[in-house]
């Protein structure tokens, strides 16, 4: 069956797009042959995407990447020195920066001007504090104005900055800061959100946060510890700051990742990881100059992050609704701000066609969308398509560890909703089966160097994680990612889930041990099994549990209740379990690891 796109470029859509100006300087026609070129060869592509985004040096390059130590240990810009906030920077003052809009209010703009300033006092008010050029900074905060402020200052003035999402427990938000030990921590009073007021200073307290730089956005008086301080009385009036320049592998950001055991992963990123964010946006997304970007997401995600440095360094505008993005008012915002790519995970998709409450507001302004976070369902996409009059999806998956996506779409492809279009340009994966054979549906490798691939792990050791006992393919050296791909009869994928014990629940990478830590601990399971599975139609991954039952006298109804309630407190609120299954027997390998691949089988074929 031959497969129909819903989504055909016109001529001038493809001609106007910064792939198409590229191919044109390359003198290449034919999209996979610049796609091929682009891996073929590397050091080519990523001096010349370097120079598209026109990344600011203090030092030049010696070389584009050094892989001397080995592909796994690939040095990017190999002698330069730099600070990526430098990038963020090349508009005109007067250009806007940033547009958001907080619950109940009007349309709020920033300039470049207004928002380096902004940014310059808060790195002046880090050095006041007595911080200096390496000493980490927690950011537990919404996605405003000021989130996004502080995260650049803290770059800027040599400080890594710690992601914490405002959605985490106490609990997680205290692992997080062990491992990180920051020296302060941004946070709120409370976050508004649907009209309700959710704690943020509190969580952060009950956490044994470090000192605290509280932000009001309640009306209601609260009470400091001894050394916390409110944002006003901490923000300098000085408005000229000296960038503080680095290397290339110094670390700027550390954020969080789930893998196959209880305590996440803390990922850096360096000067070089946000190259590959805006390389994808400027590419893949399609962003140009004066362009505005509208992700809901928070700096606890890469999604956070990335929004930051792929609107910026595009010289595009960050646009940030501080409600929730269901509700009309998001609707609203985004004709209002007239935003040109908007990014979505799955989920608000679905609530948005089961509502029907975005139809009634104008969209026109919508270039492209974006998705992430979650296997998405066509029939879903293809609603989003039509509420801006048939717009492309650029389906875009990948990693906090890659710092950007590994497959992707483009707009000068056709588009078929919940598929991607191709591998994203400067990298190359392949897909393998158990017997480590190339096949068109398996487990997906990725083949380093790649602009953006961590090198290092704070808490575990990098080689173990990523490239320990993976397969070689051609004489490569690959690394593991543990995501399953599927590729299409026309070259294009779709995404399979995981083939590991991680899974992906409303956007958010968790561990299944994690998941399983919390539910063992509930009187009537003796041993439990998380696994993730996909929905008929499609969409988003379903959180079910097998357990082994101790006896208990607790009906099914109390105990599926119990099990929600436990996963919500103690891990995420965003966690939510469709089904607990009782089973006499967990399936095991002859090395007595569980096999989730059995269990999927088993609750797909009831």
């Amino acid at each position: 069956m031959s497969i129909i796109p819903f989504w055909k470029p016109t001529k001038e859509t493809i001609e106007q797009s910064n792939i198409y100006k590229m191919m044109q300087k390359q003198g290449f026609e034919n999209y996979q042959d610049f796609w091929k070129w682009s891996v073929t060869n590397k050091e080519d592509f990523w001096k010349e995407t370097v120079l598209n985004l026109n990344i600011q040096l203090a030092q030049k390059y010696t070389s584009i990447v050094d892989t001397s130590k080995g592909v796994e240990n690939a040095e990017w810009l190999k002698n330069a020195k730099l600070n990526i906030v430098d990038s963020c920077f090349q508009n005109n003052e007067e250009a806007i920066a940033v547009i958001f809009q907080k619950e109940g209010k009007e349309l709020q703009k920033v300039s470049q001007k207004q928002l380096l300033e902004l940014v310059n006092k808060i790195a002046n008010s880090l050095i006041d504090l007595g911080l200096k050029e390496g000493d980490s900074i927690a950011i537990d905060m919404p996605m405003t104005l000021e989130a996004v402020a502080v995260y650049l200052a803290g770059i800027k003035a040599g400080m890594p900055i710690v992601t914490i999402a405002d959605s985490f427990t106490p609990n997680e938000i205290e692992i997080r800061l062990k491992i990180t030990q920051p020296k302060v921590i941004f946070t709120q009073d409370v976050n508004k959100r649907a009209g309700k007021e959710i704690p943020l200073y509190a969580k952060v307290i009950e956490a044994n946060a470090p000192k605290a730089i509280v932000l009001k956005s309640s009306k209601e008086n609260i009470l400091l510890r001894k050394d916390d301080v409110f944002w006003e009385a901490f923000l300098s009036s000085k408005t000229k700051f000296k960038t503080v320049i680095q290397n290339p592998e110094d670390i700027i950001t550390i954020l969080f990742s789930s893998g196959t055991t209880g305590e996440p992963k803390a990922i850096p990123w360096t000067h070089t990881t946000p190259i590959k964010g805006a390389s994808d946006g400027y590419y893949h997304q399609d962003i140009h100059k004066n362009d505005v970007v509208c992700w809901p997401t928070n700096l606890g995600w890469m999604m956070g992050p990335w929004l930051v440095f792929a609107s910026l360094i595009n010289k595009a505008t960050i646009a940030l609704y501080y409600d929730m993005p269901t509700g009309d008012g998001f609707g609203e915002f985004i004709e209002n701000a007239k935003v040109t790519m908007l990014g979505v995970i799955p989920s608000f998709v679905k609530y948005w066609k089961t509502s029907k409450n975005m139809e009634k507001y104008n969209w026109n302004s919508i270039k492209c969308f974006s998705s992430t976070g979650e296997v998405s369902n066509a029939e879903e996409m293809i609603y989003l398509m039509q509420l801006a009059n048939n717009k492309p999806v650029i389906e875009y998956c990948g990693g906090t560890e890659i710092g950007g996506g590994y497959v992707t779409s483009t707009v000068v492809q056709p588009n078929i909703a919940s598929t991607f279009s191709t591998q994203a340009l400067g990298g190359e994966f392949v897909l393998l089966n158990d017997d480590h054979n190339k096949c068109s549906k398996g487990e997906l490798f990725l083949i380093p160097p790649i602009m953006g691939l961590s090198n290092t792990l704070l808490n575990r050791d990098h080689f173990n994680v990523y490239y320990k006992n993976t397969p070689a393919f051609e004489g490569k050296l690959l690394r593991r990612h543990g995501d399953e791909l599927e590729e299409l009869e026309n070259g294009y994928y779709k995404a399979q889930g995981r083939v590991d014990d991680a899974m992906n629940l409303g956007g958010i990478k968790v561990s299944s041990v994690q998941i399983e830590e919390v539910l063992n601990s509930l009187e009537f399971i003796k041993e439990s099994a998380a696994i993730a599975v996909s929905p008929e139609n499609g969409g988003p991954s379903l959180l079910v549990i097998f357990y082994i039952e101790n006896p208990s006298h607790l009906i099914e109804n109390e105990r599926l209740f119990k099990a929600i309630n436990s996963i919500k407190e103690q891990l995420n609120p965003l966690f939510k379990v469709h089904d607990l299954v009782k089973i006499e027997a967990l399936p095991r390998t002859a090395s007595n690891k569980i096999m989730r691949r059995n269990l999927r089988d088993i609750y797909e074929s009831k």
